[in-house]
């Protein structure tokens, strides 16, 4: 088994405002090491970053796992991604082996503001560090409900040779760009060996009977004005109320689960309640459409 690489520098997280600087991973990593560690709650765990916007300074975005300062989308997801994950949120069975694991968190803006019908694609390692690449085993995609919140149900990642225990994820909100990054458990002694480790990435684990709980916030570079009450809703629509589409897809239209739309002369089936956007098309979105 391979490990992931080490990436060569790269472009850093997209989906900022026209003239914003993303905020890179080598970056953070020079404040983390001159701050010594992550901030901490009083408990003891990292600092989420729904605690941290409570005192209404504009958050960092969670950085992504490269070490470049402009704008990228999928390039440094490693070996093992697939595209076309199942929706699901849950990635085990009753006999599925390995120690259970439940994630939860939010998405965020930069101005602490919860983004509904964020799109987040988990992929990771079984128990024994294997990756499956016939199948989709341990990969799944979910979308975050209308308070901007995600739980994901599957086991604590097996290690694997030059690697400390992780898990892969995408993030995209809606019109923006990809981020592409990895979750990290503490106290783990390969953490000090990994290359890859980023102490900003590291989830909450607490033990709850024989399973663990894990939490962790996402903070996308994507702008917000917390000032403007009347922005329109980002989250995709869910009214059953809403009237059935058809006809060609095209862009700004409320698309229902179940609805048919032609595109480039092909049927597709709706996956997912959306709002329609430009580099949504259904070719380019198997998350939210299929063909039939």
């Amino acid at each position: 088994m391979t490990s992931d690489p080490i990436p060569d520098p790269a472009p850093g997280p997209s989906g900022g405002s026209a003239g914003d600087r993303p905020i890179s991973r080598k970056t953070l990593l020079k404040a983390a090491l001159v701050a010594t560690a992550v901030p901490l709650l009083a408990g003891g765990g990292v600092a989420l970053a729904r605690d941290t916007g409570a005192a209404g300074v504009p958050l960092a975005p969670t950085p992504d796992c490269d070490d470049g300062d402009e704008p990228t989308h999928d390039q440094m997801e490693g070996p093992y991604f697939k595209p076309n994950s199942p929706l699901r949120t849950s990635l085990v069975t009753a006999g599925t082996p390995g120690v259970r694991l439940t994630v939860s968190g939010y998405v965020f803006g930069r101005e602490c503001r919860p983004i509904p019908g964020v799109l987040l694609d988990f992929w990771q390692a079984d128990t024994n560090g294997a990756y499956d690449m016939s199948g989709y085993a341990f990969r799944g995609h979910q979308f975050t409900d209308q308070s901007g919140a995600f739980t994901l149900t599957t086991i604590v990642a097996g290690l694997y040779p030059g690697r400390t225990r992780h898990i892969h994820v995408k993030a995209q909100a809606p019109g923006s760009g990809i981020l592409t990054t990895q979750l990290y458990f503490p106290g783990e002694p390969r953490n000090n060996t990994d290359a890859l480790y980023d102490p900003a990435l590291l989830m909450n684990v607490r033990s709850v009977g024989s399973g663990k709980e894990g939490t962790f916030d996402f903070v996308l570079d994507v702008a917000q004005d917390p000032t403007d009450p009347t922005d329109p809703p980002t989250d995709p629509p869910t009214d059953p109320t809403d009237p059935p589409t058809g006809g060609s897809w095209a862009a700004g239209t409320l698309y229902n689960a179940g609805d048919r739309v032609t595109y480039g002369g092909v049927t597709y089936r709706c996956l997912q309640a959306h709002t329609a956007l430009t580099g949504w098309e259904p070719s380019n979105v198997p998350a939210l459409w299929e063909r039939g």
